[in-house]
């Protein structure tokens, strides 16, 4: 079974890319999202958010996520931190699930792929390419957070152009070429692969 990264910026649509491949019945590990659930569920992991970054981080035994994303997407230095307590979790939790799929390829969806490093563990990479003021708006509709928060967040990620330059396969989601017929065509290649 082969191991496939899906990677983007934030608001790029990695997302709605996982879907379309989850119709296909390729299983998707939403790597954000189990993190932020480590991050709620596992006591090591929040115990050490809170040595780092305080115990505000942590209301009535809640993530307070925009007291976090406050410190850590205004400071590269604590962001690594962060990602360097929360990426090993999540990678582990990760390689776990994918040794249960049984299906030709899975796939894990997370946009730190690279700067983690787990694209060493994969055998392939999709990257999910949008100009940024459509991520922007894209963002703003659904966090309802302001356009200098995302940018911080998108100038604390790596460099659009260098990410989409390591992946193996680039979706274009500029709401122009279809997203369904990449994905299809993608899919195929890695089938074949297998």
């Amino acid at each position: 079974m082969l191991k496939i990264g899906l990677t983007g910026g934030i608001g790029s649509g990695k997302s709605t890319v996982a879907a379309i491949f989850e119709v296909l019945d390729i299983p998707v590990y939403y790597a954000d999202n189990v993190a932020k659930q480590l991050m709620q569920e596992d006591e090591s992991l929040i115990n050490s958010i809170k040595i780092n970054f305080g115990e505000s981080c942590y209301e009535a035994g809640k993530l307070n996520r925009a007291y976090l994303s406050s410190i850590v997407f205004n400071d590269k230095s604590k962001l690594g931190l962060l990602n360097g307590i929360v990426h090993p979790a999540t990678i582990a939790h990760a390689e776990k699930w994918m040794k249960n799929q049984t299906s030709p390829y899975c796939i894990k969806e997370a946009a730190l792929i690279f700067e983690s490093n787990s694209n060493k563990k994969l055998d392939f990479v999709i990257g999910v390419h949008s100009p940024e003021n459509l991520r922007i708006n894209r963002i703003i509709a659904r966090n309802q957070i302001s356009e200098s928060e995302i940018k911080a967040r998108i100038d604390a990620q790596m460099n659009e152009a260098e990410k989409m330059a390591k992946c193996d396969f680039v979706i274009n989601n500029d709401e122009i070429e279809l997203l369904i017929h990449q994905v299809l065509s993608i899919h195929q290649k890695l089938i074949a692969k297998v």
